[in-house]
């Protein structure tokens, strides 16, 4: 990080949380003293529209200023990298907010010099840490002509069904966590787990690992504590309000009721 000049140009990342600061819709773009951000520390992140992308360092509350913020998750239509982009840099924030007293002896931390990472400062201690990454897994479901669809409790309100998803927990393979994530939340055993994408997720800090399943066993059984309601739906009829596009959950969905048509279809022609 180091403190940003007058007129040092580019475009400009400011975060609060999970939130983005935009000028109609996009990344103000330009010089520094356009947009008041003489002087405050950043690091650049990337290029953004052939510029470069700085990233601003997130102040305390009691500092923010006037500005008014939006959720990450409405720039989902951006290209992929450009998102990604996005999100590395509320993660970096969020790395440096949550890291700024040393795990081992509480003196305080700073930049590294060579790499994205903080070290102590503490001459005689010189712990490093880096960013942060929480894996955890997102699964779409097949039995048949028809999809496993999950209204989770945060979406009771907007009725929006998705995936089931979870966070890998210690000494897990994916797999298995796919396994445990989805008989813990409906009751269901699933096979033929197979890999298909992930997505940055930075709210604050994860990593969504998408799988494909078929379905093995059992009756839905909701864990209450996680789910509204779950059930199974077919492909070629309506389907209930589903995540934005942009989403790997919506890439996993059309990716399973392709599946799901093209099984149909080779029943029909035998």
């Amino acid at each position: 990080m180091r403190p940003v000049e007058p007129t040092t140009q580019g475009a400009w990342l400011l975060t609060q949380g999970s939130n983005i600061f935009l000028l109609e819709g996009k990344l103000p773009e330009g010089k520094a003293e356009d947009f008041q951000l003489t002087g405050r520390l950043a690091i650049e992140i990337g290029r953004w529209n052939g510029a470069p992308l700085w990233l601003i360092t997130e102040r305390e509350a009691e500092q923010e200023d006037s500005r008014e913020y939006t959720s990450l998750r409405s720039q989902l239509h951006l290209p992929e990298v450009q998102f990604n982009l996005l999100n590395r840099g509320v993660e970096i924030n969020h790395f440096l907010k949550t890291h700024r007293f040393c795990g081992k002896c509480g003196s305080k931390m700073i930049m590294a010099k060579d790499e994205l990472a903080v070290q102590c400062e503490n001459s005689a201690c010189s712990y490093r840490t880096y960013p942060v990454i929480c894996p955890s897994i997102i699964v779409a479901v097949r039995r048949g002509k028809q999809i496993l669809l999950a209204n989770h409790q945060r979406h009771q309100q907007e009725k929006m069904y998705t995936t089931l998803a979870g966070f890998v927990e210690v000494g897990e393979s994916f797999e298995q966590t796919v396994q445990r994530e989805v008989f813990e939340e409906t009751g269901i055993q699933v096979k033929n787990i197979r890999y298909l994408g992930s997505q940055p997720w930075a709210f604050p800090n994860s990593q969504m690992v998408g799988f494909l399943a078929d379905y093995a066993a059992g009756e839905i059984r909701l864990q209450e504590a996680e789910l509204q309601d779950a059930q199974w739906f077919d492909y070629d009829k309506p389907l209930p309000n589903l995540p934005p596009q942009g989403t790997i959950a919506l890439k996993l969905i059309n990716a399973t009721l392709a599946l799901c048509a093209d099984d149909d279809k080779s029943a029909v022609e035998k």
